[in-house]
C-alpha cells in the first residue's frame, strides 16, 4: 500500500499571496505612486547642489501684496475647514447592569413556572421547552423579581421598581468609573421600548440625581432592540451644536409589564429569550476627554424599512384572542432582517472598506449588470475593515445568519454568543455587554475598530463603528468579572431538558 500523500497546498498558498499582493497594491496605490516621484525630486536636488538651488530661489520675485493675499487665503481656508469640521465624539466609558443572583432563572425553574402558569396548555409548555433547548441561553440569565411569582404580578409599581434597579445601578457604576458628577451632565437620553410611564424614565433619573434644570433630556420608546444606536446618533447630533458637553445614554428594556401570559406560540417566543439588563454610556465632545476616552465614534448608519408592510408588522405588539398583550414575532423575521442588513452594509461599506474590497465589489456589480446576472455576487470581506464585531444577541438564529452572511469566524461572533449565553437577550443594551466581553478578554488594542450591528422593530438595522483610543486593560469589575475565566463555553445545538 502506498503511503498517504500530503495535500497539495501550493495552489491555496499561491492564491493567498496573490490576494495579499493585490490588496497591498490597491490599498497603497497613492503611496507607491508618490515614492518614485519624491525619489526623482530628491535626486534632482542633490544633483543641482546648494548654490544652484539658492540661485533659483533668489531669481524668484516676491510681491508683498501677493504674499499678504496668499497668507490671508491660507488662514481663511484653514479657519473655515476647522470650523466646519464635525466635532469628534468620544465614548469616555460605559457601565452594564449586573443582575443579582436572586433573579437567576435556570432552565428547570423556567420550565416549572411555565407548566404551572400554563397548566391547561401543555402544547404551549412543550413549545417553550423546544425553544429554550435551542436558544443558546445558559443557566444564569435573570428575570425581574415579580416575574418569579406564580402567576407573575406585572403591576406598575413592580415595573417602576425594576426600572429603578437596573437604571440606578448602571448609573451609579458609571459615576464611579468616570468620576462624573450629576451636575456635569448636559444631555440625557433614555431608550426603553415597551415601558413608557409618566413622568418618563428620563425624568425619573433627573429626580433621583437632582440634575440641572437646563439639561437637555429625551426619552425614546417603541424603537426596539436597535434603540441604543439611535440614542448614540441623537447624542452625536446634539453634541455637534453644544460644545464642551457631556451626554449620558441609558439603554434598557423593562421586562415586568411585558411578560406574555397567553398561549400564542409566536408571542411566547420573547418570554424564552428576553432577560433583564441595562447600560449607561458617557459620550463627550470635550478635547480634554480625548486622552481618557476609550473610543472615538467614526461612523453611524441607520436603515429603516418601515415603508414595507411586511417589515412593519414582523415585530408587532398586539393582543391575542384572550386579551393578553404580547410581542408577535413573524416567521419571516430573519429574511426581513437580512434585507435590512443588506441595505445597511451597502451604505456603510464605502465608508469603511479598503479600496481593494470596494474595487472587487464594483467589478462584480458591473459584471452582473452587463454580462451575466447569474454571476455570484461578491461579498466584501468586512474582516479587513474591523477587528471586532458586536452583533445584537437577539437569538441564536440572528447570530448564525449574520455569521454566515458576513463570512465571519467563530472567534468574531464569540462575544455575541457568550453574551446571549450568560445574560440572554437584553434588548438594546446587549451591544454593550458584548463590548465589555471583548475588553474582559483583554483583546481590545489601540487602533482596533469595532462594528456594532443592531436590529429592531419597525424594521430597523443600525450600525456604529468605533475606534479604540488606547489598549484597554482587563477590567477588574463589571458584568463579566466573576465569570470571564469560564468563557468561552461550548454551546450545543440542543440542550435536552
Amino acid at each position: 500500500m502506498s503511503p498517504p500523500k500530503m495535500p497539495d497546498l501550493s495552489s491555496s498558498v499561491k492564491h493567498k499571496y496573490v490576494r495579499l499582493g493585490y490588496q497591498y497594491l490597491v490599498n497603497n496605490f497613492l503611496t507607491l505612486l508618490l515614492v518614485p516621484i519624491l525619489a526623482y525630486i530628491s535626486l534632482e536636488l542633490l544633483r543641482m547642489g546648494p548654490e544652484e538651488i539658492l540661485n533659483h530661489f533668489n531669481s524668484l520675485h516676491f510681491n508683498l501684496l501677493h504674499i499678504l493675499c496668499s497668507s490671508f487665503l491660507i488662514i481663511f481656508v484653514s479657519t473655515v475647514y476647522f470650523m466646519s469640521k464635525p466635532r469628534t465624539v468620544y465614548l469616555v466609558d460605559y457601565s452594564c447592569f449586573k443582575p443579582p443572583v436572586t433573579c437567576r432563572v435556570p432552565f428547570a425553574t423556567f420550565m416549572e413556572h411555565s407548566r404551572l402558569n400554563l397548566i391547561d396548555s401543555p402544547k404551549s409548555v412543550e413549545f417553550q421547552m423546544r425553544i429554550l433547548e435551542r436558544s443558546g441561553l445558559g443557566e444564569e440569565t435573570c428575570l425581574p423579581p415579580d416575574i418569579h411569582y406564580i402567576p407573575p404580578t406585572p403591576t406598575m409599581d413592580a415595573a417602576r421598581s425594576e426600572a429603578e434597579l437596573v437604571i440606578f445601578t448602571a448609573m451609579d457604576d458609571l459615576f464611579k468609573k468616570t468620576g462624573l458628577k450629576p451636575k456635569d451632565i448636559d444631555i440625557l437620553i433614555v431608550n426603553c421600548s415597551l415601558f413608557s410611564p409618566t413622568p418618563s424614565l428620563s425624568a425619573m433619573i433627573i429626580n433621583k440625581y437632582k440634575l440641572r434644570s437646563n439639561i437637555k433630556s429625551l426619552n425614546l420608546s417603541g424603537m426596539g432592540c436597535s434603540a441604543s444606536l439611535i440614542s448614540v446618533d441623537v447624542a452625536r447630533d446634539l453634541l455637534q451644536v453644544h460644545p464642551n458637553s457631556n451626554a449620558v445614554i441609558v439603554s434598557t428594556e423593562i421586562i415586568t409589564p411585558n411578560y406574555y401570559q397567553g398561549k400564542e406560540r409566536a408571542m411566547l417566543l420573547p418570554n424564552c429569550l428576553f432577560r433583564m439588563g441595562a447600560a449607561a454610556i458617557l459620550l463627550s465632545n470635550r478635547r480634554s476627554d480625548r486622552w481618557r476616552a476609550k473610543y472615538k465614534l467614526c461612523h453611524l448608519v441607520r436603515t429603516h424599512r418601515g415603508a414595507e408592510d411586511k417589515s412593519y408588522y414582523c415585530v408587532y405588539q398586539q393582543e391575542d384572542d384572550e386579551g393578553h398583550v404580547g410581542i408577535n414575532l413573524n416567521k419571516d423575521l430573519m429574511a426581513i432582517a437580512g434585507e435590512a442588513l443588506k441595505s445597511n452594509i451597502t451604505t456603510i461599506g464605502p465608508l469603511v472598506l479598503p479600496a481593494s474590497e470596494q474595487l472587487l465589489f464594483l467589478t462584480s456589480l458591473i459584471g452582473r449588470k452587463i454580462f451575466n446576472a447569474k454571476w455570484k455576487p461578491y461579498i466584501p470581506d468586512f474582516k479587513m475593515a474591523f477587528e471586532h464585531f458586536c452583533i445584537h444577541a437577539g437569538g441564536r438564529a440572528v447570530i448564525d445568519e449574520l455569521q454566515k452572511s458576513l463570512q465571519l469566524s467563530a472567534e468574531h461572533v464569540e462575544a455575541s454568543r457568550m453574551t446571549l449565553h450568560r445574560f440572554g437577550n437584553t434588548s438594546s443594551s446587549s451591544l454593550w455587554y458584548e463590548l465589555s466581553y471583548i475588553e474582559a478578554k483583554g483583546k481590545m488594542k489601540r487602533g482596533d475598530r469595532v462594528w456594532q450591528i443592531a436590529f429592531g422593530s419597525g424594521f430597523k438595522c443600525n450600525s456604529a463603528v468605533w475606534k479604540s483610543n488606547r489598549t484597554i486593560k482587563t477590567p477588574t469589575e463589571g458584568p463579566w468579572s466573576d465569570c470571564i475565566d469560564r468563557y468561552p463555553v461550548f454551546i450545543p445545538e440542543v440542550v435536552k431538558l
